[in-house]
Parts: C-alpha cells; structure tokens; sequence
C-alpha cells in the first residue's frame, strides 16, 4: 500500500482525501519509482475542477510533476536502473498522476535528474520546462538576437520562459506586478513592464521603435490572442499555452502574416535532456516560492489558484523526505 492524495469528486481545492491505495507494479517496459516530490500547476486545479472531465475518471490521482529514485524495472527496460535519480511528466490522461508515493512510467518518459537539482527542483521543473521548450523552441522557433514579450514573467511557466529566452540569446520582455520587477530582473529580463500601470502594446512599439516584438507568450488568456497583433513584428509568432474558451477576432494577424501556436505539452524525454543541458550550464534554475507535504495538497491548490498568492515562480510538494 501506499499514501496519495486521491480526488474523489470534481470541484473545489478540498475534494482531495488523503488516504492508503494500492502500490503500482511495473509492467513491461516501465519503471516504479518513489516520488519524493511533485509541484502544482495551473493545469493540475483545472483537472481538479473538472475541465477535463471526459479524460479523467473518477476516482483519480492527479498530479504534472515527478521527481524520485527509481525502486523497481520492468521487463525490457534498458536504459535506468533500480537506485536511478529520474525526472519526467506523467501521462495523467493515460494513467495515474503524481500526488503518491509511488508512481509508475513507461521508461520512454523519462529521464536522468540534472545532478545540481534537487528534488524539490526537478519536480517544479518538468512540466513548466517542457511546455516552454515545446513552446518556444520546438514550435515558435525563437532565435538568437530576435525580441519576446513574455507574460506573466514571475510565474510557473513565466519565470522558466525567461531563462529559456535568454539561454538563446533573445532580447526578453516580460508584464509582471511591480512587486515582482527586481525577480524578473535577476532572472534577466531586458525590459520590465507593471501591466497594472502601463499598456504592454504602447511599451513595446516605442521600445522596438514601432517594429514590435518577433515572439509572444501568452500564459494569462483573457484577450491576450487578438491584442497580441499589434505588439507582434511582421512575421511574428505567438504562443499560447492558455485554453480560451471565447471566440477571438484574430483579423490583425494577417495584416502581420502571423502564426499562432497552441500548446499542450507532450511528453518527451529530449526536452527533459535539453533541459537538463541548460541547468548544468547555469542558465537555467527553477525558483520555489514555497513547500507544501502531500497531505496539504488542498492547501496547495488553493493558494495557487487564488488571485493574489504572493508566490513567485512554483509551489513545490514535499512528497518524501529522507
């Protein structure tokens, strides 16, 4: 047996019950291994909510993130070993996810931890890193020298995107709350805009000499999609990793010849080693804002999802401790 946060009906942060469930075993080509610990994200209290409610069957471990040591291999696993520090996202539409202590994975999933990450790092790390490289590499293809306006920079995915964006050689942007400029800015940030106080379009066309930016990242939805147009260079890119759900005039788009990308992350283990490259370089880093046990995952849920959390960057979940 083993401990997991199990979400029993959809809803609000407190339909979570911590309680015993059957330990997984490995099946052929997968690996078993004890998480010590997960992190929150914006898509976990969307799944918990009961957005996706035809992919997750009730009742469900949830849960993006894992990072841990691997304890038991399959058959036909040839790449990890019983002891190995790994990291990866789960296939939560296609299994469990990560709120257990144990988890199983399909060993094409996953990956070697970065050595100078610790676990708590790892697990805050996976599924934000993966979305922004799918994002901003695989998909928008930004380059070195070319501009990006990142919204929400101090956040999960934000704060991640900087450093990616800057590890390329791209000049960044970023909207943040003013509390939050002198974080952005060590993450490196070339130019900083209080979205409470200043319009990002006007910032950036006079920055850019009315050129606007090569890329968008839109993390905050709302009317991110047709507004990005007018702060987008010809021939521009945005990506989006929010699910809208209101139609959108995208008619200023072809006046740019723009592309729009819209993001899910798939899981891949070439991002993870990408990644992993990076963080051994030093340029890349995941900030925790703070810790919660797996029994507070209630807790978690709730200070994310709410307006103003004060939390910069992840919330990470201690799931063991040695």
């Amino acid at each position: 047996m083993m401990k997991a946060a199990v979400l029993k009906s959809f809803g609000d942060s407190n339909q979570f019950e911590y309680c015993d469930v059957t330990k997984p075993t490995p099946k052929t080509g997968q690996v078993l291994v004890r998480v010590y610990a997960t992190s929150i994200n914006p898509l976990d209290y969307q799944v918990r909510r009961g957005d996706y409610a035809d992919l997750v069957p009730l009742p469900a471990i949830t849960g993006h993130d894992v990072s841990g040591v691997i304890e038991a291999i399959g058959e036909g696993v040839n790449l990890f070993s019983v002891g190995d520090e790994v990291w990866y996202t789960p296939q939560i539409f296609n299994g469990s996810g990560s709120y257990a202590e144990y988890h199983v994975a399909d060993e094409n999933i996953v990956a070697k931890k970065p050595a100078s990450l610790n676990h708590l790092e790892a697990a805050s790390l996976s599924l934000v890193g993966g979305t922004v490289w799918e994002g901003l590499i695989t998909r928008a293809n930004l380059q070195a020298n070319e501009t990006i306006l990142i919204h929400g920079g101090a956040g999960g995915v934000g704060h991640i995107a900087i450093q990616i964006a800057k590890a390329v050689g791209a000049k960044v942007f970023t909207t943040v709350r003013e509390m939050n400029r002198q974080f952005v800015h060590r993450l490196g940030a070339d130019a900083i805009i209080d979205y409470e106080h200043e319009d990002y379009v006007d910032f950036i066309m006079k920055e850019t000499h009315g050129q606007g930016v090569d890329v968008i990242l839109d993390t905050i939805g709302g009317h991110t999609l047709s507004k990005s147009p007018d702060a987008l260079a010809q021939l521009g890119r945005v990506v989006s990793i929010v699910d809208i759900d209101q139609p959108q005039n995208l008619i200023q788009a072809w006046a740019k010849n723009a592309s729009y990308h819209f993001v899910f992350t798939r899981q891949n283990r070439g991002k993870l080693d990408e990644l992993t490259t990076l963080v051994e370089r030093g340029q890349l880093r995941p900030h925790i804002g703070a810790i919660y046990s797996l029994k507070d995952i209630s807790l978690a849920h709730a200070r994310l999802e709410s307006k103003n959390n004060g939390i910069q960057g992840k919330i990470a979940i201690d799931v063991f401790t040695e």
